[in-house]
């Protein structure tokens, strides 16, 4: 039997995370402000979701909108913070002004990781890269990194479907070894496409709340996504 797909729900509160696991979610991503596409929630929520739900939750490293690191060691500070509250897992990615990634800041935030054995995800920065090749080999080797989440596109899953479909394809070669997690736009018809593709990790977020950005995650919802990827 295959490995069943995995599916990732972001989550701002409590009462999101429990409707999420509750619906057949596979881990979390913990943000706040998704008017600026996700900053790094306070230590209490992390700590409240932690409590509430068994699986496992990737908290975002990011501390104003866009996709400069800002301060650096500010960053640092926060991961040590949410490290110290038993995080084990995150989320981050910048990009400097050319668009390449910015590897310094990159290597800096994970030194603060590394050392503890911590996984992460680098995020849709990617789709907004002067690069996606060169970013990916230049991120090759980074401890912790196992996953990219992407739509292939900086405008989302229906024009970045080629380039998702492509990368799945140069699994293994140096600077694709990492799964990719596939959000942004993502709708229930991108997911036979992708699978038949071997991809194997979906993102959602607005998909699911039905009810838009300002409801709360629905259960229902996610257990539609939850038999759409294992077959249902």
């Amino acid at each position: 039997m295959s490995k069943r797909a995995v599916l990732e729900v972001i989550a701002l509160d409590v009462e999101d995370a429990v409707a999420a696991q509750a619906g057949g979610a596979d881990r979390l991503e913990l943000i706040t402000d998704m008017a600026a596409d996700g900053l790094t929630p306070p230590v209490g929520t992390f700590v409240a979701i932690r409590a509430a739900v068994d699986i496992p939750l990737r908290v975002m490293l990011r501390l104003e909108d866009g996709f400069a690191a800002g301060d650096a060691d500010r960053l640092r500070a926060v991961a040590r913070e949410l490290r110290a509250a038993g995080a084990e897992e995150f989320v981050l990615g910048f990009l400097d002004a050319e668009g390449g990634v910015d590897l310094g800041a990159v290597e800096r935030v994970v030194d603060e990781l590394a050392g503890s054995g911590c996984r992460w995800t680098f995020h849709r920065a990617i789709d907004h890269a002067a690069d996606r090749d060169a970013l990916r080999k230049q991120l090759d080797g980074v401890p912790g990194l196992d996953t990219y989440l992407t739509a292939g596109s900086s405008t989302g899953v229906d024009d970045g479907l080629p380039t998702l479909l492509a990368e799945a394809a140069r699994r293994g070669e140096p600077g694709y070894e990492q799964r990719i997690l596939v959000g942004g736009g993502l709708r229930l018809d991108h997911v036979p496409g992708l699978l038949a593709g071997g991809i194997d990790a979906f993102h959602i977020g607005g998909a699911a709340r039905p009810g838009g950005w300002g409801e709360r995650v629905s259960a229902a919802a996610v257990e539609e996504w939850r038999g759409a990827l294992d077959g249902g």
